[in-house]
């Protein structure tokens, strides 16, 4: 609409947007295809379900701070291996501080008598009642969410057109299988394996995928994705004079995808880490994030588009490329003074 002269405010606005329509002068929003929009929908309501079976995980440990047991400072995670034991061992009926210890895990740093410590509780009967209905109401979002996993999965079978190959796969029954084989089912729907783009796991690939799909013809071209996004800068002038270029505050998933694998390159070793910590340098945080996710863009939108595959030219490539064009621009401004810059190596 904004891009529509005329009245926006007016009490017809109804009858003139309905003229503009009959005419085709409004650009139709863009709407992915009806069996993205499936694969959307589960995949939302899968993370809903992520969010609120962390909100029952925030529960039980409030419940088991109230009955004194300090579970959370002897292990890192409350419903990991050790700590699922002990908390289904307490709701079963076990109270014996040494015995709920045993369930320790051999990788656990903590050792068996700092978590008999830990377990020294006053086992109240109504904090015992919330911590078993909270357990309950956890292991049945567990079991939905194995529903979305099958239903997610068995759509997107569907929909693979090309096989990809993504190098050897590993032996079945190990950890990294059922990683491979939905990065590999991943891969076969979009055409191109976008985990390859450093910072983008398997997680934001399937949001990006799931939100728009692999086929992005509705939008002109790179930059109308980069603005749908809402990664652009801003344009708001007046006079001739910049008032601001702040990018536009949107709730676009793919956009929080793109931003959150941005802020994981904050340690990578490739050019997008680099990348990202040379503007960190320069300028805050999220200013940054939100500049490296306006880079992610335009690869996601070139791989799905061109089918081509991304190659990560690594930290010290990219570091040499800018310590040249810094140079270059050194040798311009001196010559823009009237002085020539003669490069001397300077001894290690």
């Amino acid at each position: 609409m904004k891009y529509v002269p005329g009245r926006k405010s007016d009490v017809q606005d109804c009858q003139w947007l309905q003229r503009l329509m009959s005419r085709g002068d409004l650009r139709a929003t863009f709407r992915p295809t009806d069996e993205v929009c499936v694969v959307r929908a589960v995949v939302r309501q899968r993370d809903v379900l992520l969010v609120e079976q962390a909100r029952w995980v925030q529960r039980m440990q409030k419940v088991l701070v109230q009955m004194n047991v300090q579970l959370t400072e002897v292990l890192t995670d409350v419903m990991g291996m050790t700590g699922q034991a002990i908390v289904r061992d307490i709701v079963a009926g076990e109270r014996d501080p040494k015995v709920l210890a045993r369930h320790r895990h051999s990788r656990v740093k903590a050792s068996e008598q700092d978590i008999a410590k830990a377990m020294t509780g006053n086992w109240r009967d109504e904090h015992l009642f919330v911590l078993r209905q909270a357990l309950a109401m956890y292991d049945g979002i567990g079991r939905h969410l194995l529903e979305c996993d099958a239903k997610l999965q068995g759509l997107l079978s569907k929909l693979g057109a090309t096989q990809v190959d993504l190098g050897k796969t590993p032996r079945a029954g190990s950890k990294t299988r059922a990683e491979f084989d939905t990065r590999q089912t991943l891969a076969n729907w979009a055409g191109v394996d976008l985990t390859r783009i450093n910072g983008l796991g398997l997680a934001a690939v399937m949001k990006i995928l799931s939100q728009i799909g692999p086929e992005l013809s509705r939008f002109a071209n790179v930059k109308h994705f980069c603005s749908w996004l809402g990664l652009c800068p801003g344009t708001k002038i007046s006079g001739g004079k910049v008032l601001s270029s702040k990018t536009k505050r949107a709730g676009n998933r793919v956009r929080q995808a793109l931003k959150m694998a941005a802020m994981s390159l904050s340690h990578s070793d490739s050019a997008l880490g680099a990348f990202y910590r040379r503007l960190s340098g320069r300028m805050d945080k999220p200013r940054a994030n939100t500049a490296t996710a306006h880079k992610l863009a335009p690869m996601v939108y070139f791989m799905l588009t061109r089918g081509e595959a991304y190659v990560d030219q690594g930290q010290q490539r990219y570091e040499e490329q800018q310590r040249q064009r810094s140079s270059a621009a050194l040798k311009r401004r001196a010559a823009a003074l009237g002085f020539a810059v003669t490069p001397t190596p300077v001894p290690a």
